[in-house]
């Protein structure tokens, strides 16, 4: 890949209809997809062929890299078969002309609505509310999910409450607690204690501060 500097006359080097024609046996050799038009391969040569003409190092890489195809192909590039074409990209495919034509190609020829359509792609759904309306479940390269209840024995499975914790196993029915039922009363408070005069337990208080409550209760209610 010869400079401009060392060359200066090629400054002057502008595409050509050719070289346009090459450029485009170029994507399709290189991007191939029986169902994708030529439209989107055309748009996608001439931003290729812009994008270039912005640098001087660019427009003629790209005019010295498309010219040398012919003779790489041994007269016409744009004749050779696709496996043969391909075998001519392999060769190049590590030139700065070809990087660029990949990486362009890439950005801009599968940004192309009409490239979406061909392969399937709705394009994007932010604007259209979602896909929940438009085709979420529509693929049909899929088995359709099984939807049914499980009737099998039940399972407990091994939870930890956040991570480092040990896992504990879930309680069956008989370790949990009826809440129908009155709850007993705490241990450590005297049963002489009626209920009036015994400390209720409340959201802000702990065990200890209930239990010292409920004494201090008793002991006002012997000295009266």
């Amino acid at each position: 890949m010869t400079f401009p500097a060392k060359f200066p006359s090629l400054n002057e080097t502008s595409f050509t209809d050719r070289a346009r024609t090459v450029l485009i046996r170029v994507i399709r050799v290189a991007f191939p997809h029986a169902k994708v038009p030529d439209a989107p391969y055309e748009r996608t040569a001439d931003f290729i062929l812009s994008e270039a003409k912005a640098s001087n190092w660019f427009r003629v890489s790209m005019t010295q890299g498309l010219n040398s195809l012919d003779d790489l192909a041994d007269g016409d590039f744009c004749h050779l078969d696709d496996e043969r074409a391909y075998a001519v990209l392999k060769d190049i495919e590590s030139t700065d002309f070809f990087g660029f034509i990949r990486r362009t190609t890439v950005l801009n020829f599968y940004d192309d609505p009409e490239v979406w359509a061909a392969l399937g792609y709705q394009g994007s759904s932010f604007e259209h509310g979602g896909y929940l309306h438009r085709g979420f479940d529509d693929l049909d390269w899929l088995p359709d999910p099984r939807i049914e209840e499980y009737d099998g024995p039940e399972e407990f499975v091994a939870f930890a409450e956040k991570p480092g914790d040990p896992i504990v196993a879930l309680p069956t029915d008989t370790d949990v607690p009826d809440s129908t039922q009155p709850a007993e009363p705490p241990t450590g408070v005297p049963d002489q204690v009626d209920g009036e005069m015994r400390a209720t337990l409340s959201a802000e208080q702990g065990p200890h501060q209930g239990a010292a409550q409920a004494g201090r209760s008793t002991e006002t209610a012997g000295v009266r």
